[in-house]
């Protein structure tokens, strides 16, 4: 990890921390909730030593780099602005892009308003989802879980703020981490996050020091500016209007684990085996369900994510 550079870059008007090694092709990595750079840890390491410059910031609102203190400065449209500057402040032309969780819907969006920028895309986690011109986002998912579904749950400013502060940082991402249940995670406001049993032990891919790393960061910072990507996400809603409709027309691989929370919400199995991903992204090459894996993919199977990605850039 020692020899991981971390650097600050001025974009789009923030200042973003930016982990990178190696040198090469470039290869941008992308975090999600409640994450860091540190996620894709392993990635960068052993991208680097297969010959490519791998790059992995704290997108806005996370870690070392800057949060803006409204939700409304968190749509896509924002953080794949801070990422064209960032690119162009590294003198990057083109990127292999990986995505995860939020980092994957932004993925998405970048290789739809920006693909000049991207050479190919291996995203996991999170399908695109084409825009419904009929319902915003978190009245869909209110619909269909209820209102203690947990992006229901994010929505009220300071609301789940307080009741994360009731639990110790460390249980708080063990928990989120090392959650293996596939179904809708639903907290009622009866219950909170404080009201769930402690959890289990670290698996073997999960140590004491990755958890004090994140807690530590999220301790000093807060959980506000990860959160502010849920409740922009109705304004990134109204604001992506212009490109409804449109294919996403990059080369992509989808991966994503059978215990995902993702994959099991209905109706995206068959989304995406079905023909459906691929009616919205016609040059997906790849789909890979890996058995057994839960969420957070790429820590819990990091050389089996890395083979995948570099199966599929090496390629290009």
């Amino acid at each position: 990890m020692e020899k991981i550079e971390h650097t600050t870059i001025s974009t789009n008007g923030i200042n973003l921390h930016v982990a990178s090694i190696g040198s090469g092709p470039a290869i941008l990595f992308l975090h999600g909730f409640p994450d860091l750079w540190y996620s894709w840890r392993r990635q960068l390491l052993s991208f680097a030593g297969l010959g490519y410059r791998a790059i992995a910031p704290d997108l806005r609102g996370y870690g070392d780099s800057d949060s803006p203190p409204s939700h409304e400065s968190y749509t896509v449209l924002h953080v794949v602005g801070d990422l064209v500057g960032l690119l162009d402040s590294l003198g990057v032309d083109r990127v292999f892009l990986v995505g995860h969780d939020w980092g994957a819907i932004v993925a998405w969006w970048m290789c739809m308003i920006r693909p000049d920028r991207v050479k190919a895309l291996v995203n996991t986690s999170v399908v695109f989802n084409p825009r419904n011109p009929s319902v915003k986002p978190v009245d869909a998912f209110k619909a269909l879980f209820g209102e203690d579904y947990y992006i229901c749950r994010f929505q009220e400013p300071g609301e789940i703020e307080e009741d994360f502060a009731q639990v110790d940082t460390k249980k708080l991402i063990n928990r989120f981490f090392t959650s293996r249940n596939p179904g809708p995670p639903c907290i009622p406001k009866s219950l909170g996050f404080r009201g769930l049993p402690d959890p289990p032990a670290l698996p073997a891919w999960l140590t004491e020091e990755d958890v004090s790393f994140y807690a530590e960061k999220f301790s000093q910072k807060g959980f506000t500016g990860g959160l502010n990507y849920y409740r922009a996400m109705n304004l990134s809603w109204e604001l992506t209007a212009p490109w409804a409709g449109l294919q996403i027309k990059v080369p992509a691989k989808f991966i994503v684990g059978d215990l995902d929370i993702t994959y099991n919400i209905p109706g995206t199995k068959e989304y995406i085996h079905e023909g459906g991903l691929k009616k919205h992204v016609p040059f997906l090459q790849e789909v890979v369900v890996m058995e057994g894996v839960g969420h957070f993919l790429q820590q819990e199977k990091p050389d089996e994510v890395t083979d995948h990605i570099y199966g599929f850039f090496s390629k290009f």
